[in-house]
């Protein structure tokens, strides 16, 4: 059964993907701080002093703002939690996103709005009904089929378990992005090798790497050829999302804290249309293909739709890195803005544009724009090239600052 409210739950590691998540229509957005979530080491996480400014942006643009604090908590945790924990209660944020006890015992008592992370794998309605007594949403295990989220799901209506809030428990699962080889990322590999947890947000990623096999008898050493075989590809249901909505799912989760504003915009884009388009009987499979093949552009290991259609062992990604068909390559920052006349001016660091390059801009206040240059004005006066140390400008709706980036789209096969 169709929900007829399906929340589109997108990244956001930073401002510039903050308001790329505006731009691209999501409905709520979910960040980290400090070093309390499961990004610490891989993304530059906000700090308590930004949470305010989190709050108004989302208020004024009509969105939901949710924090995650999942990492399991040591004792030496326990301040800087509850000093995040008052000023999201201060602020008014929409909810927490946790697993460790503490931390759910701490908005409890504080009445905190909570949300159960995938960190606790959840896979069964008991388990459900279990944290029902504490959070209105539960992340569920990323493990589960769609059968099964459908069980649970019809289970919850059943047996009308509610949450805190006195309304029936709402599902949220991911969607797209990342995916870890461990049981809804729960690895010790990085721990074991590198002394720096993926349960605490320290993951180095080293199953994302080539290996040697070796045997321990005759020393005789086989590379692993062709995949990497710890490394899944990226979850991608942008196909089967009439399917996934089937499943009585409440909220679609996009994983990507750690990619850039591109990443954050093209791929909620694509997902609120294609929820749209479900919601409207539009939807069809030529449409899915072409939300993916736009997908594609940005930072990914290659697609596949994850456990949930049954797959008992996951599809490995062929190369570290991106996969994506579109390559950015930075060449400058922001400088000036005229507002009265909405232009934004720019200095190149690197490289060069010529007219019919296709640029991209990502920063706080424009999220991510793009656009092909049909016409080039370089420091003041029309210009077919500009190379390092020339000032650009162009039409631009939102105030430019030294923050924005300035970059070249290339395509990936000839970059």
């Amino acid at each position: 059964m169709i929900k007829e409210k399906v929340e589109l739950l997108a990244p956001a590691g930073s401002f510039d993907s903050l308001q790329a998540a505006i731009n691209a229509g999501a409905d709520a957005i979910y960040f980290g701080v400090e070093q309390l979530n499961m990004r610490t080491r891989s993304a530059q996480s906000f700090h308590i002093s930004d949470i305010k400014t989190i709050s108004t942006l989302c208020k004024k643009a009509g969105l939901k703002a949710y924090i995650t604090l999942n990492t399991v908590m040591y004792e030496h945790d326990m301040q800087l939690l509850k000093a995040v924990l008052k000023e999201v209660k201060k602020q008014k944020i929409d909810a927490v996103i946790a697993a460790d006890y503490a931390v759910i015992d701490f908005c409890s008592q504080m009445e905190i709005p909570l949300h159960i992370s995938t960190q606790a794998n959840i896979s069964n309605v008991e388990s459900v009904k279990f944290f029902s007594r504490y959070a209105d949403v539960m992340v569920l295990a990323r493990e589960l089929t769609l059968k099964q989220v459908a069980e649970i799901s019809t289970e919850i209506q059943r047996k009308k378990i509610k949450g805190p809030s006195g309304k029936p428990v709402k599902l949220e699962m991911f969607v797209h992005g990342a995916l870890c080889m461990a049981v809804s990322g729960k690895c010790y590999m990085s721990l074991h090798t590198q002394n720096a947890s993926a349960n605490r947000g320290a993951c180095v990623q080293n199953c994302r790497r080539p290996y040697t096999v070796t045997d321990t008898e005759t020393g005789e050493q086989l590379e692993i050829d062709n995949e990497y075989i710890m490394s899944p590809k990226d979850l991608c249901t942008i196909d089967i999302l009439d399917q996934v909505l089937e499943s009585g799912v409440d909220v679609l989760k996009i994983e990507g804290r750690t990619k850039g504003a591109d990443y954050v915009q093209v791929v909620t884009q694509c997902y609120r249309a294609a929820l749209d388009a479900i919601q409207e009987g539009t939807y069809t499979q030529e449409k899915a293909q072409a939300w993916k093949e736009e997908m594609m552009k940005v930072y990914n290991r290659g697609f596949w739709e994850g456990y949930y259609l049954g797959r008992k062992l996951g599809e490995w990604t062929p190369q570290p890195g991106s996969a994506a068909t579109e390559k950015k390559v930075y060449i400058g920052k922001g400088s000036k803005y005229y507002p009265k006349i909405a232009i934004g001016e720019f200095i190149l660091e690197s490289g060069n544009l010529k007219v019919g390059d296709t640029l991209m801009v990502t920063g706080p206040k424009c999220g991510m724009v793009r656009e092909k240059l049909d016409t080039l004005m370089v420091n003041g006066e029309p210009a077919q090239e500009a190379v390092k140390g020339d000032k650009i400008t162009m039409k631009f709706n939102t105030k430019v600052t030294p923050s924005d980036k300035l970059y070249k789209i290339l395509d990936a096969a000839h970059a």
